[in-house]
């Protein structure tokens, strides 16, 4: 039997949990580039790394929780069926594997310009469009122009810079194919916290994490998972920060978000990481500052500050979800 129960996070610190996760995904940016140059290890063997670090971190976390709230607390998510785990694991274990690996074999083939705005232009439409299906959200007019600006002040960030690249339409294919990993992410995530169907995040980071590296796994041999001994302890230095808070700290809170924000909110507040990452590029990297990247990111911000001040209004003064009684 089900009891109502009010949940555990409000609204509010969602929409920080997850605005944290992508600002510090824009910093796993920029490690990157510094261990291309320096690691020699190439995307796929980098994200094996970066995952399989995030797992490592994260599974005595979730082993922790599970022992102390068995003892401490009664269960605060409905058990599901073994089916339902599996299926569970699966689409978001597939779905962040999908999403990672498309997305950088996306810039490999057209660009990271094109790569970028593809995926993360495409992703809020396939999350409005998935989500009204599948969860029942309405976006709403403030909601769809909100997510229309995101799109447009994303497009003049990226492809205002300078060299943008060529468009070729398999880069195209795949840098779609990783927003469609991203949206199946988001709202099945969100589907399942529906009526207390949700489960623990961090159970759902971690199995996500394993299927991820265990996908990944064989890419990253072929492509050579070593890095190279120069700078080693530069490297390990990053390889750790990378797995520890843009991935562990990060997907954590980012899962824990999706349970009380809706799917198309959170998609256009991730928008936030490639306006993180220029930045960086700028305060640190010595990259040039256009106009275009100031227009951009101006129109970015504002629209992803319109969508999360709406979704707060909006969120109800006491949100109920569905919990076993002990």
């Amino acid at each position: 039997m089900l009891t109502p129960v009010r949940s555990a996070l409000p609204v509010g610190r969602g929409l920080a949990y997850i605005t944290f996760a992508a600002t510090t995904w824009g910093t796993a940016g920029a490690a990157a580039s510094l261990l291309y140059d320096t690691s020699g290890l190439g995307p796929l063997a980098l994200t094996f790394w970066r995952t399989l670090g995030g797992l490592a971190l994260m599974l005595p976390v979730v082993l922790l929780r599970s022992r102390r709230t068995r003892t401490l607390a009664p269960r605060a998510y409905a058990r599901p069926s073994r089916r339902d785990r599996t299926t569970r694991i699966v689409v978001t274990g597939l779905g962040l594997t999908v999403f990672q690996t498309a997305y950088f074999q996306a810039v490999d083939s057209t660009g990271l310009a094109v790569a970028t705005v593809v995926t993360l232009g495409a992703a809020p439409v396939m999350v409005a469009l998935v989500g009204r299906v599948a969860v029942g959200e309405r976006l709403g007019i403030g909601g769809a122009c909100a997510v229309a600006g995101a799109v447009v002040g994303l497009s003049v960030l990226v492809l205002g810079s300078e060299g943008t690249g060529a468009v070729r339409p398999a880069g195209v294919g795949l840098a779609l194919l990783s927003g469609a990993g991203y949206a199946t992410i988001t709202v099945y995530t969100r589907y399942l916290s529906r009526d207390g169907g949700g489960t623990d995040p961090y159970v759902t980071t971690v199995t996500s994490f394993a299927v991820c590296t265990g996908c990944l796994l064989p890419f990253a041999l072929a492509e050579g998972p070593l890095p190279q001994a120069q700078h080693l302890g530069q490297t390990v230095g990053l390889l750790v920060y990378v797995a520890a808070v843009p991935t562990a700290l990060a997907y954590g809170l980012y899962f824990t978000g999706l349970a009380v924000v809706r799917a198309t909110t959170v998609s256009v507040i991730t928008l936030i990481e490639p306006v993180t990452a220029a930045v960086i590029a700028v305060a640190l990297l010595d990259e040039r500052l256009t106009v275009a990247t100031v227009l951009g990111t101006a129109v970015l911000l504002c629209a992803v500050v319109a969508l999360a001040l709406a979704e707060a209004r909006s969120a109800p003064a006491a949100s109920v979800d569905a919990a076993p009684t002990g």
